[in-house]
């Protein structure tokens, strides 16, 4: 309503201010046209440029004067040579094609350019920083603190206030299961700001008229030209789509496992029965579950098991064994 109330003021003023400039001259009707189509293109260029970084502006006007200039030099050698109509024609043509293209290319380039890079760029920092954003799933999970700690993810990393939001209503949330999730986000968070092997940036920067978190940090990183650390598969699914980068920890993880082949040997505990009639279930130090034939009648007990068979789902990897004394 605000808004709406402002314009019109604005297209009254200009209708207005047209008006009198036009009756002080004698043409009251030409200067009331002309005020009125004059408050609505700037209430029109107005609203446009509000929904445009300041970056992509000033890289626009940056692009359209490198154009124009080009141009300008391209047509000093035939100023003298060309007749004065034809200079005249090129000189229009070769500057309304460069301008045009400097200004879209400018434009494009300048999404990336926002105030915190314009600002490094002033102080002569590096402004090619390789951000990686941390969603909040990743944060409650707590796995990512250890794999910076031990130094095989580097950069900048990226907390945007929405996250930190987002946490902040996860640990005040009523349920006490979601309430310790977030109460173990935010100390994560603060382990991580306390290495001095890294660097955090809390930032700023939202989307108002994007309303879902995710679809937000996916904005944030386009925007940033950052990768997106999470465990989310729905996420690492939409961000992959938009061509956003991400690192999957859950991904990591499946990565890291040791590798089993069939006819190998392990001794293992048999912790519970399996789905079938006399299977039993042992895991891996790593969570990998191992389906054991004919093993239901050793609940409880150690026992070396030869591995049959790997297989690799997209919940994980599950190992096919059978008892080594049916040999």
């Amino acid at each position: 309503m605000a808004s709406f109330l402002f314009k019109t003021a604005i297209i009254i003023i200009f209708t207005a201010s047209g008006f009198f400039l036009g009756n002080m001259l004698g043409r009251s009707v030409e200067g009331l046209i002309t005020g009125l189509v004059s408050g609505l293109v700037f209430v029109f260029v107005a609203a446009r440029l509000a929904v445009i970084s300041i970056g992509s502006i000033i890289s626009s006007v940056a692009g359209l004067g490198l154009g124009l200039l080009f141009a300008f030099f391209l047509l000093v050698p035939f100023k003298h040579v060309a007749d004065e109509a034809a200079w005249r024609v090129s000189a229009f043509a070769l500057s309304a094609l460069f301008g045009y293209a400097g200004l879209v290319a400018g434009f494009i380039r300048g999404k990336s350019l926002t105030i915190p890079v314009m600002l490094r760029m002033f102080k002569g920092q590096d402004v090619q920083q390789d951000n990686k954003l941390l969603d909040t799933s990743v944060i409650i999970d707590g796995r990512i603190a250890d794999i910076i700690e031990a130094g095989f993810i580097e950069g900048t990393f990226i907390i945007p206030q929405f996250i930190l939001q987002e946490l902040q209503y996860v640990a005040d949330s009523p349920d006490p299961m979601r309430r310790a999730r977030g109460r173990r986000g935010l100390d994560v968070l603060q382990r991580i700001q306390k290495m001095s092997s890294i660097k955090v940036n809390i930032i700023e920067e939202d989307f108002p008229k994007i309303k879902e978190v995710d679809s937000k940090l996916v904005a944030l990183a386009k925007l940033m030209s950052g990768k997106i650390i999470t465990n989310d598969f729905n996420l690492n699914k939409v961000a992959q789509l938009q061509g956003v980068s991400v690192l999957n920890i859950n991904e990591l993880a499946n990565v890291l496992k040791p590798v089993v082949l069939p006819g190998e040997t392990m001794n293992l505990f048999v912790v519970k029965e399996g789905k079938e009639q006399n299977q039993g279930v042992a895991y891996l130090d790593d969570g990998t579950m191992v389906v054991i034939e004919n093993a239901r009648k050793i609940i409880g007990k150690n026992a070396e098991v030869i591995v049959t068979s790997v297989l690799q789902t997209t919940a994980g990897r599950m190992i096919f064994a059978r008892l080594k004394d049916e040999e």
